[in-house]
């Protein structure tokens, strides 16, 4: 049992758990939400809430997780009852929740799946694209790491779904009808939240990811890092690993990259970011409860998959520089360069079960052929 404990994210007193709802449904007279009553039996609890006990020192989730289709499934169906803007960030997200009190965070579509990024914007300057958080989710788990929370895509009613239900007054305030009849918001951010910029309904439906919220940070804290090959963020400076070859001889003296796994833990995020071409990782995090001896989440994928007609090597400089790879990744990736087994196959049958392929592949075939 001690064990068990040292390497769960947490555990839950349920009997506290279930009279804390029945004092916030009395206080908030919150009628949308089910009536629950949870024990220790996990065919009591909702996927979201196997999903958080179940996050162990190594992993999200586990490979081949039974829970994995019903928590998706949820993300792609189940009723919304409250949607409000998230705090913080460069562009436009939403709080959706479920009656069951599962939330996830809804990134909304942007720009459309065969568009490429234009050459003339700085990488932290691009869109977030949502079919790219979904396709994130996809490629982590087939890379077999699993640090990428769950995603689905979704139609979602611009109307029903968030207008009509945001408690959130500054969300409110930015809704518009386009002039050719369309339901359209921009809600309040650092980037792209103007009426230049809005988020657009067809005529009010709305395709978006739903990733599945983690852990609330009072249950389990999570540290943030600085990563060591972060870009300058500057349209004139350079960082500096990319004016001293020898740069990784520093960072592997510094801790934590100087024992254990975090240097080869960095170096999977670095291969998951060259696929996706992917610039933007700045930083990472970690669940403190476990100290340095743990997995890297693998959070904030937006900026992915912006560009299929041109390769990123400059992502693949701390794979350069150090000349590490973990060796579990490194016969993952020889798997998967053989013919019977081609990434591209697998990422194009493993999207196809997202609920958005009916709408349109995910990812573009150039996209897909550009990660063989």
């Amino acid at each position: 049992d001690g064990e068990f404990r040292r390497h769960r994210i947490f555990l839950i007193n349920f009997d506290e758990l279930n009279s804390g709802i029945k004092k916030s449904k009395v206080s908030a007279s919150q009628e949308a939400y089910e009536d629950v009553q949870w024990t220790s039996d996990s065919n009591s609890h909702p996927p979201w809430l196997r999903f958080h006990l179940n996050i162990s020192r190594w992993q999200l989730y586990l490979h081949r997780d039974p829970n994995m289709e019903p928590l998706t499934q949820q993300l792609a169906t189940h009723r919304i009852v409250s949607a409000v803007q998230k705090s913080g960030g460069t562009q436009l997200k939403l709080v959706m929740s479920f009656p069951n009190y599962g939330q996830a965070m809804l990134k909304p579509m942007k720009q459309e799946r065969d568009e490429e990024t234009n050459y003339n914007l700085y990488y932290f300057s691009d869109f977030e694209r949502h079919n790219a958080e979904i396709a994130a989710f996809h490629l982590d788990r087939i890379l077999g790491y699993r640090r990428v929370p769950p995603v689905a895509g979704r139609l979602v009613d611009v109307v029903k779904e968030i207008k009509d239900i945001t408690t959130d007054r500054k969300l409110a305030r930015t809704f518009f009808t386009s002039p050719v009849g369309n339901v359209c918001f921009y809600g309040q951010c650092s980037y792209y939240c103007s009426t230049e910029h809005a988020v657009c309904g067809r005529p009010r439906h709305l395709e978006a990811s739903l990733a599945v919220m983690l852990p609330d940070l009072s249950l389990a804290s999570r540290r943030t890092w600085r990563s060591p090959w972060r870009r300058s963020y500057s349209r004139s400076k350079l960082a500096k690993w990319e004016t001293e070859p020898d740069y990784c001889s520093t960072v592997k003296k510094t801790p934590p990259y100087d024992k254990g796994t975090r240097l080869v833990d960095f170096m999977d995020m670095v291969i998951l970011d060259f696929l996706m071409g992917n610039m933007d990782r700045h930083h990472y995090e970690t669940f403190e409860k476990f100290g340095n001896n743990t997995f890297l989440l693998h959070l904030d994928n937006g900026r992915a998959f912006g560009r299929h007609s041109k390769d990123e090597p400059s992502i693949l400089a701390p794979l350069e520089q150090c000349c590490r790879i973990r060796r579990s990744t490194w016969l993952r990736l020889r798997l998967l360069s053989l013919p019977q087994y081609r990434l591209s196959d697998v990422m194009r049958a493993s999207l196809f079960s997202d609920p958005l392929h009916r709408v349109a592949p995910l990812l573009s075939e150039p996209h897909l052929a550009a990660l063989n």
